[in-house]
């Protein structure tokens, strides 16, 4: 069991890290396929998903409990920093559907917090011993 902001961050870290090969791959596929920009939309809420599920595993792996709670601190992290990019970089004003991508970053990233933290508990089970009847 590490740190629980060393595990946030680290989660954030990877989120951070497929997001970005994700809009990589978005621009290779704009640039030598004809997929169109209108479609660019539903391409990026799917990368963005799942790098918030991926950095929640990935935190909830690492902290080994609470993983829903550290998971969706570490949505709640990638949240915050979209909002101050889009804000200070592109003055982007908030609206009602700003707080609804909140909701949507922190369950997605406190699932994948969920499910990091169930598969760190199962690898770590000790092989050989039977349970009692």
């Amino acid at each position: 069991m590490r740190s629980a902001s060393t595990s946030v961050l680290t989660g954030l870290l990877y989120t951070l890290g497929l997001i970005l090969i994700g809009a990589l791959l978005a621009t290779i596929l704009l640039s030598f396929t004809s997929m169109r920009e209108g479609s660019l939309p539903y391409f990026t809420y799917v990368i963005n998903a799942i790098g918030l599920l991926t950095g929640g595993f990935v935190t909830g792996r690492r902290c080994g409990g609470k993983g829903w709670y550290y998971g969706g601190l570490t949505g709640l992290s990638y949240f915050i920093l979209v909002i101050l990019i889009g804000f200070l970089g592109f003055d982007a004003p908030m609206q009602w559907n700003t707080f609804l991508y909140l909701l949507a970053a922190f369950a997605i990233a406190g699932i994948g917090g969920i499910l990091g933290v169930n598969s760190a508990n199962s690898s770590h089970k000790p092989k050989g011993i039977k349970p009692r009847r």
